[in-house]
């Protein structure tokens, strides 16, 4: 029997579907695909071309091998992703909460942020040793340093934007005895939530490089820590797989902000806080 088009399984259509977002994906991100893979072989290109030792540049095919050595690739990596994951996401909510009870309050505003800003500026690298007799090495003091670096401009951009809620719409819901928690949800939230993503994507670059940071000074695994470890032996290669997977743990919480981001902020909050 013939099977007319519109009598395709859900099998097929799902793989229909499927190669269809595959296609849109490619038409929309192609002009970055293009930028990264050109990327790669003018890296390939240069140290083949140019007759680069290896222990001073490897090539790409050197350094995907180098995940077959036995340096525990995926427990570090995890133990990385971890720390920036715990640090990023308490960041997240500690500042977007102290700038609610900013907002608020006229006092916690002026107590406040004025000493966030304060103690911000502390080198994060100075608080590595501190952290270390607190904590001891391991995974706390690590997130405590994404923490720091990640939570002003979290806390910043969140205030800016609880800020620029339109005051006709807060005397409005007031009026109509409306509550903090109201108001925070129904109209505060949403139209800063522009601000807040604004400030999370920036973070996500700054929770990398503390845990990084963090890793170098503060612990005994993780890729930070790794890359430390080969540098003795001149395990170019390694390094340079341990610098791509850490890039990868960034741009994969980037995509995931930037993903949520879409799914949460309408085009009506975009253009109130352009």
């Amino acid at each position: 029997m013939t099977q007319h088009a519109g009598d395709e399984t859900p099998e097929r259509q799902s793989a229909v579907s499927g190669l269809d977002r595959a296609r849109m994906f490619v038409r929309r991100y192609w002009v970055a695909i293009a930028a990264h893979v050109g990327v790669i072989v003018a890296w390939w290109l240069w140290v083949r071309l140019g007759d680069v030792p290896s222990y001073v540049m490897p090539g790409p095919v050197e350094t995907i091998a180098a995940l077959w050595d036995e340096y525990d690739w995926f427990h570090n990596t995890m133990v990385t992703a971890g720390e920036i994951l715990a640090g990023y996401l308490i960041a997240t909510v500690f500042g977007v909460g102290v700038a609610l009870l900013s907002s608020w309050s006229r006092i916690v505003d002026q107590a406040v942020m004025p000493l966030m800003i304060s103690l911000n500026m502390i080198p994060k690298v100075a608080l590595g040793p501190l952290f270390i007799v607190w904590f001891s090495y391991g995974f706390t003091p690590n997130v405590l340093i994404v923490f720091a670096i990640c939570v002003l401009p979290i806390l910043l951009t969140t205030a800016r934007g609880l800020r620029e809620v339109e005051p006709d719409l807060l005397d409005l819901v007031r009026s109509l005895k409306g509550s903090r928690w109201q108001i925070f949800t129904k109209i505060q939230l949403p139209g800063s939530l522009p601000y807040i993503f604004s400030g999370m994507k920036v973070a996500t670059v700054l929770a990398v490089a503390g845990a990084v940071v963090g890793e170098f000074i503060a612990s005994e695994e993780g890729l930070g820590y790794l890359m430390l470890q080969v540098q003795v032996t001149l395990d170019t290669a390694a390094m340079f797989m341990a610098v791509l997977l850490i890039t990868l743990i960034g741009v994969v919480l980037y995509g995931l902000v930037v993903l949520l981001e879409r799914l949460t902020v309408t085009n009506d909050s975009r253009v109130r806080s352009s």
